[in-house]
């Protein structure tokens, strides 16, 4: 009888599933992203698989693209992914690096080849987050680095495929261009994830996890409060998701403080841990200030 290896538990002894209960259960939404995700992780274990049978394997190349608006859980994913990758033995640490252009891209010459070199030594054995990777390039401007720090990225992308993982993330059509621009990245990124937006009650139980992560509740009309105010807020100019619903949260609760600490008399914890409807709807969003409620969120 031909040697075998059960899949499922290899699964189940790898940690995988934790990290993908994990993920069900921190992060609304994102059914389509989830589904990658175990797709990768399916493929990594048979991959290990067919190495225990003596099959040839080649190292895949698992370099990403995460496409989406702002707030969409595009960096948690990322950790996330680095968890994954690390118990299935991909990279050998496991951790996250998350950078923007101004961690790579240095202000005169001789400046960028060591910062770019430096944040890659720190992301070696892990996962190394661009978020808004389409900043590295500015073919306007004669004098900026940005492609010196794409040319390091590429060829560490390529010669170390093993040991470090590269996600760009950005909005959808500005990656589109970037990749239309740097063809040598569109030819290593072998993964494009694409992260929707959230719906509305989405947002609604995001907000319900934000404030019981934090030991506060709604109480029913204030639920209700939410869910109007995500109704308006969200099909208005710059609204960030999750961002923005964390924000205006962190408004409400300083609505809450000032509405306790104007009341006479003593409160209890039930007080101290509760949102009112009047804590939401005291947002300029109702009033139709919505300049002036963005300029304090974001």
């Amino acid at each position: 009888m031909s040697e075998t290896v059960d899949l499922r538990a290899e699964f189940k002894e790898s940690g995988v599933r934790a990290v993908l209960e994990e993920l069900d259960a921190e992060m609304v939404g994102l059914a389509p992203v989830k589904a990658r995700i175990r797709e990768t992780a399916a493929l990594l274990l048979v991959d290990r698989a067919r190495k225990a049978l003596g099959l040839a394997v080649e190292t895949p190349t698992l370099h990403m693209s995460f496409t989406g608006n702002p707030g969409t859980g595009k960096t948690t994913v990322a950790l996330k992914m680095a968890g994954l990758l690390h118990r299935l033995g991909y990279v050998r640490k496991g951790h996250l690096v998350s950078v923007t252009r101004d961690d790579l891209v240095g202000q005169y010459i001789g400046h960028t080849a060591p910062k770019t070199r430096e944040v890659l030594k720190k992301a070696m054995g892990g996962v190394l987050f661009i978020d808004e990777a389409y900043y590295l390039y500015k073919p306007d401007n004669e004098r900026d680095y940005g492609a010196e720090a794409i040319e390091i990225l590429l060829q560490v992308m390529e010669n170390n495929r093993d040991d470090l993982v590269v996600i760009l993330a950005g909005y959808a059509g500005r990656m589109e261009d970037f990749f239309r621009s740097n063809p040598g990245f569109r030819s290593r990124i072998a993964h494009h994830i694409e992260f929707p937006d959230y719906t509305d009650d989405e947002l609604g139980r995001i907000a319900e996890g934000m404030l019981e992560a934090q030991n506060y509740r709604f109480t029913p009309a204030a639920k209700a409060a939410m869910a109007a105010y995500i109704a308006a807020r969200s099909v208005q100019p710059h609204f960030a998701n999750a961002r923005s619903i964390r924000n205006a949260l962190d408004r409400a609760r300083l609505r809450q403080a000032n509405r306790l600490f104007s009341a006479s008399g003593p409160v209890d914890a039930e007080a101290l841990s509760t949102i009112e409807a009047e804590d939401i709807r005291a947002s300029r969003v109702f009033q139709g200030g919505l300049a002036h409620e963005r300029k304090a969120a974001e």
